[in-house]
């Protein structure tokens, strides 16, 4: 039987992975190792409190990833299955990746690279960049396709992470510059190069349905409650990862409660939006990155909360739709909504909190997201003459436009490549359908009156 065309790029994908995981292998035979352990008590002691301190966040995180963000993108009703795989896919592909790009260029010494949980967690926080902008494209796009986005933006992040942090000393605790900002932009640009032809219509099978939104209000849930430990996890240990939790916990508690006024508003009947509820209650988790462990007030945190969820809700209502008609901009997730928006509210709010700071407030200097070796993050502490404040806010005005420009440009640049017709996305019909990768057993015993001939020819394959 001759295999339909369409079918051909998931052939590529178990060489793609299976070849890259070979090769990674290889690399860390000849090239990782642990620490050797140290005799020295204080040694000893000192990464056992790391561990300690650490490893409770990292897992907050693994949870809020692969089951917080999973479920939340399974509003799509007949697209679970491949939503909750593919964000795990894309997962630990792009944390190994980032692993070895990192190790290569910032701790390879002597011919070794020395692994501990502080680089898995760095490599964790640039994964996270892929699985927000997949969302762009989530449902119109082959695992293939995501795979060599994944591919391309962990090396632009890192760049361009290098150039906000380091190069410009851009204060972002939370990433809500260099990981929130720089993915969204960075998947608008995909989608829009590999949607080029035109405003894609609404598809039949993208309707949400209570069933799918009530598990995609359910990962938003999970997110809310672990949100905290992302911002803070890399705070230095004390009063600066004390206040970043407490600024999170205020913010987010203000915008589940303003999203709910809003989203209430907007509606002539007064009914809550499961889609405005299931981001706007995290839009003031994106924001408040940039300032959490500042020693802002905390009515600071609770008003950058209700604003980036009103900013969040009104994007949905009327500014996507508006974007759609205007740029044929396709945003299958709302993550300009969710992680723009909020995010660069979140860096005006940053530069006017650092304009704020009187001569004797402490401002904690983040240095935490940077892969270079050394502590975690440094805490920078005296008297801030005015030009130095000054230049402070220019560094998170321009860290801004570094984020904005860098990741639309190479978002173009990686959308242009995905319509390589080997990467071929699936025909507009069988899109957001999990038929197209996963074996669902009623669907190959029987495909169905409603199921359309290539649905049928897919599964008469998969029985062959």
């Amino acid at each position: 039987m001759a295999v339909p065309p369409f079918t051909r790029p998931r052939r590529l994908l178990p060489l793609f992975l299976g070849l890259f995981q070979g090769a990674l292998l290889l690399f860390f035979a000849l090239f990782v190792t642990y620490d050797e352990p140290s005799a020295q008590a204080e040694d000893t002691n000192l990464v056992a409190n790391q561990v300690y301190s650490t490893f409770p966040f990292f897992q907050d995180i693994q949870v809020m990833l692969v089951v917080g963000l999973g479920l939340l993108l399974t509003f799509l009703p007949r697209y679970g299955f491949s939503a909750l795989t593919h964000n795990f896919l894309l997962l630990n592909f792009s944390m190994q990746w980032a692993l070895l790009l990192q190790g290569l260029v910032h701790h390879f010494h002597h011919g070794q690279i020395h692994l501990d949980l502080h680089k898995v967690l760095i490599s964790e926080f640039a994964a996270v960049t892929v699985l927000i902008s997949v969302g762009a494209i989530l449902g119109r796009a082959s695992p293939c396709q995501m795979l060599v986005m994944a591919t391309c933006e962990i090396p632009f992040y890192l760049a361009s992470e290098w150039v906000i942090v380091t190069c410009l000393g851009v204060l972002d605790v939370g990433g809500t510059i260099t990981i929130h900002v720089f993915s969204c932009y960075f998947g608008l640009g995909v989608s829009k190069a590999l949607f080029r032809a035109g405003q894609q219509p609404l598809h039949p099978k993208e309707t949400p349905t209570p069933r799918s939104d009530l598990m995609s209000l359910v990962g938003m849930l999970i997110l809310w409650v672990f949100w905290p430990s992302f911002v803070a996890v890399l705070c230095q240990p004390g009063d600066a990862q004390h206040r970043a939790i407490l600024n999170t916990l205020l913010a987010m508690s203000a915008s589940a409660i303003t999203t709910v006024v809003v989203s209430s508003l907007l509606e002539r009947d007064g009914k809550l939006s499961p889609g405005h509820l299931q981001n706007g209650s995290l839009a003031g988790g994106v924001a408040i990155g940039a300032v959490a462990d500042m020693a802002v007030p905390p009515v600071a945190a609770l008003a950058l909360g209700s604003l980036s969820s009103v900013a969040c809700v009104l994007g949905f209502r009327f500014l996507t739709p508006l974007l759609g008609r205007k740029l044929t901009l396709q945003d299958q997730c709302g993550i300009h909504n969710l992680h723009g928006l909020p995010g660069i509210l979140g860096a005006a709010a940053s530069a006017v909190a650092v304009l704020a700071a009187s001569k004797d407030t402490s401002v904690s200097h983040s240095s935490q997201l940077s892969p270079v070796g050394g502590n975690a993050s440094e805490v920078v502490q005296g008297e801030w003459g005015a030009h130095r404040v000054s230049g402070q806010a220019l560094c998170q005005a321009a860290g801004l436009a570094v984020a904005v420009g860098a990741s639309l440009l190479a978002g173009l640049l990686t959308g242009a490549l995905l319509r390589l017709p080997c990467l071929a996305r699936p025909p507009e019909r069988l899109c957001f359908d999990d038929s197209l990768y996963f074996k669902i057993q009623d669907q190959a015993e029987s495909p169905g009156p409603d199921s359309t001939a290539e649905e049928g020819a897919l599964a008469l394959k998969e029985q062959v």
